[in-house]
């Protein structure tokens, strides 16, 4: 599976960006996908995650973001609105795909820069 994010850039507080993640390759075997952030000096972490069924989000971007899935284009995206400066990292497209009887194996994008102005 390849992974390749777009829609990253510059905005001020308060503005919109959204984001698409272009899946190739096998992603019929894709279990779940997500969004993860990292900003500078601190750890990976997850804000929004989309499996068959439901949708999951970090609780500071609840009611800010919204992740969706096109399977037919099999691209990924997530609509941020009401960007705050806590917001700037770098943002990676995550997938997730079983692999022998147990164990699960991610895939991961290059990461794209997300920066808000105050």
């Amino acid at each position: 599976v390849q992974l390749e994010e777009s829609g990253g850039g510059l905005v001020q507080a308060g503005g919109s960006l959204r984001l698409s993640c272009a899946a190739s390759g096998s992603t019929g075997n894709i279990n779940v996908m997500g969004w993860y952030r990292q900003a500078p000096g601190k750890q990976r972490e997850l804000v929004a995650s989309i499996n068959s069924t439901n949708t999951r989000y970090k609780n500071s971007v609840k009611g800010r973001f919204t992740i969706s899935r096109d399977n037919a284009k099999n691209t990924m995206y997530l609509q941020m609105n009401n960007l705050k400066p806590e917001d700037t990292a770098v943002y990676y497209c995550n997938a997730v795909v079983p692999y022998g009887l147990a164990s699960l194996l991610p895939y991961w994008g290059q990461g794209t820069q997300v920066t808000v102005s105050s």
